[in-house]
């Protein structure tokens, strides 16, 4: 593998008539797992779609490991997607259908009966080899598609909303094996599920309307919080009143007492304690802050 695996993103942007879909966006990802938070809509299908080359760039520039995006058989060669619709023929099993996904790559005969059985263990389907696709669980299905984006042996693997319909256990299997794949490539993780970010990835960035909010690490972004983020316990007739003042970002109701999350500048009331902040609680913050100018 060449040691120059990243991706430049410079002024990037995408329209789809006089809907800006990207905004002048800029990025620079390197190698191991990055982060792509925001909510639906706000442009991460299109950023990724335009770096695996499955959609023109309006304007801007794009290079995958020096290669500009222009050069889509190049790209593709060394990118593997995963997107978030992932399906093949329901009557296929896991060898067949990753076989046939291995030839659509150029791999010859050889090849294929070398790479399918060590790819269908690396992600945990041998037993499942002569499973039908239609019989398989959703976490089976996507460790399918990660097979069929890892079969080329690319530099850069893209993900679209990878955990989304899955159980915890399959989602942490998941997670797990995506982190595995990112120490030796770029794995670049789309997602609207904060949780799934922090736990896999160091550096993220924060998407919303096309624009960047937030580029950095997991650190960073919870320093944006620190000093702001209270608990305390009220009374649960109060709760929609406290809600319609305060950025509430967790509530559990116990019986008449309800223990409430409180993002503000400043103590909120009386019994408000400070807390330690999560992911959710500065993203939740960004969101509703950043374009405002107030973080």
């Amino acid at each position: 593998m060449s040691e120059n695996i990243e991706i430049k993103i410079r002024d990037l942007s995408k329209h789809y008539g006089s809907k800006k879909a990207l905004d002048h966006v800029n990025l620079n990802i390197r190698q191991g797992m990055f982060g792509l938070l925001g909510p639906n809509g706000a442009g991460k299908t299109t950023l990724m779609k335009i770096m695996t080359t499955l959609t023109k760039k309006s304007g801007g520039e794009v290079t995958v490991c020096e290669i500009p995006v222009e050069e889509c058989r190049k790209v593709r060669e060394i990118t593997g997607y995963l997107p978030q619709d992932f399906s093949m023929y329901g009557n296929m099993s896991a060898y067949e259908a990753l076989d046939y996904l291995a030839v659509l790559s150029g791999m010859g005969k050889r090849e294929r009966r070398e790479k399918v059985p060590k790819m269908l263990e690396k992600v945990n389907l041998k037993e499942q080899q002569k499973t039908k696709v239609k019989a398989m669980s959703g976490g089976m299905r996507r460790r399918l598609g990660i097979a069929q984006a890892l079969i080329h042996n690319p530099k850069v693997v893209v993900v679209d909303e990878p955990t989304a319909g899955l159980d915890p256990e399959e989602r942490v299997r998941f997670r797990n094996l995506l982190c595995e794949i990112a120490k030796e490539r770029i794995v670049i993780l789309s997602t609207h599920i904060v949780g799934d970010i922090e736990a896999t990835c160091e550096e993220i960035a924060v998407l919303n309307e096309g624009k960047i909010l937030f580029r950095g690490t997991i650190n960073e972004l919870l320093q944006m919080v620190e000093g702001k983020v209270y608990t305390a316990e009220i009374s649960t007739m109060e709760v929609s009143k406290v809600q319609k003042k305060f950025l509430v970002t967790g509530i559990l109701t116990t019986g008449n007492i309800t223990r409430i999350k409180i993002i503000s500048q400043m103590q909120p009331m009386e019994q408000a304690q400070l807390c330690p902040p999560d992911v959710e609680d500065a993203y939740m913050y960004l969101m509703k802050y950043k374009e405002y100018g107030e973080v």
